[in-house]
């Protein structure tokens, strides 16, 4: 959920009035909806794993996998959205001082603070009762963690007190993909909330957490102004946008060595077998997709010039760029997660068409 201020930089404020639209807005809907993606894409890479291993896929349970996934994003939407209200309960000292925040349901006076806590405290209560009752105790369980971790850990804890705020706090919007693979997932154990079947789950949220210390630190290398008078110690004010740019290459490094990991099937969930499988063919195409768009989304952080004019919104249009990449970078990884899994052939037509424009290119660069 660190993903709701990470983004708003590209998702407008809602803006009204009106007392239910301006308490919807509090939810940060537009974001959300991004972050579910990352859940339901859980779900469906979940079942398509378990029909790859001789589950029957049928009519009915194509419809429990759309079910599932209808579960787990109202859930998720009430649970996140709820987290996000109680952010801006909190922040509401703070929203008035940032352009990006100054507009929100509170410092435009649309909703007081005490409304806005008991609504966050409502939605995310009511979305845990949800998972609980129509999934299962673990989908619940990272829900609740997430909304916990967000609004103590991270809100009123870290992101005033370290420069590593976004690092640490970046765990709460790394759970969506556990809680989509636990809905989908039989057999789970309260008790053992972090035994989830495989360790693919467990991928998918490095991904995220990785990627997140970048994707963010590239908006605040130009909103540094902004989180400074707001007393914010984001890392480009507290270590300068020089060591900012050193540890965005560190963990954008770290994204494209993650992708070895995804070249074995065991930690799909498949069966380990001497000979080449639909395991393999799976777990080593979509290995070839993580590693390529990781290089590419490497090469955007490559090309920041902290020295180049800012543009008439005082951005620095590398920093922005990147900024922008980062979040394609994240949806491509999960739409062609899908797209593997449901058909590897697909996948490694399209990877040769991707690779074969990139020579044309360079090709004709040389010429």
């Amino acid at each position: 959920m660190v993903q709701g201020e990470i983004m708003a930089e590209a998702t407008p404020e809602i803006k009204s009035n009106n007392l239910l639209l301006a308490l919807f807005s509090l939810m940060k809907p537009s974001v959300i909806g991004l972050l579910q993606v990352t859940a339901i894409s859980a779900v469906i890479v979940h079942d398509l794993i378990d029909y790859h291993n001789g589950s029957k896929y049928g009519f009915s349970e194509i419809l429990d996998t759309l079910w599932t996934c209808v579960v787990v994003f109202i859930g998720g939407f009430l649970t996140a959205g709820g987290a996000n209200s109680m952010n801006m309960w909190y922040d509401a000292d703070i929203d008035p001082h940032m352009g990006r925040t100054s507009q929100r349901a509170i410092p435009s006076g649309n909703v007081n603070g005490r409304t806005a806590l008991l609504f966050g405290i409502f939605s995310a209560v009511l979305g845990t009762i949800w998972l609980i009752e129509t999934a299962n105790e673990v989908a619940a369980f990272w829900a609740a963690f997430s909304v916990l971790f967000y609004v103590i850990i991270y809100t009123m804890w870290l992101k005033r007190r370290t420069s590593q705020n976004i690092v640490i706090g970046g765990i709460a919007g790394s759970t969506p993909p556990l809680v989509g693979w636990a809905a989908a997932h039989d057999g789970l154990s309260i008790a053992q909330p972090f035994d989830l079947g495989a360790a693919l789950p467990w991928l998918l949220f490095m991904l995220i957490f990785l990627w997140t210390p970048p994707h963010f630190w590239a908006l605040a290398l130009f909103r540094d102004k902004e989180y400074k008078r707001a007393n914010i110690p984001m890392l480009p004010i507290v270590r300068g946008s020089k060591h900012t740019i050193i540890e965005m290459r560190v963990y954008t490094a770290l994204l494209i060595g993650i992708s070895a990991m995804f070249i074995d099937p065991v930690m799909w969930g498949f069966p380990r077998t001497e000979v080449w499988s639909i395991g393999w063919a799976i777990s080593t195409t979509y290995f070839a997709w993580v590693l390529l768009l990781g290089i590419w989304y490497n090469q955007s952080v490559l090309d920041i010039d902290i020295r180049e004019p800012r543009d008439e919104k005082g951005r620095i249009p590398t920093a922005f760029r990147s900024f922008m990449i980062s979040m394609k970078y994240l949806a491509l990884l999960f739409i062609t997660l899908i797209m593997c899994v449901a058909n590897f052939y697909v996948g490694l037509i399209l990877l040769g068409v991707v690779l074969l424009k990139e020579i044309y290119k360079l090709a004709k660069n040389d010429k």
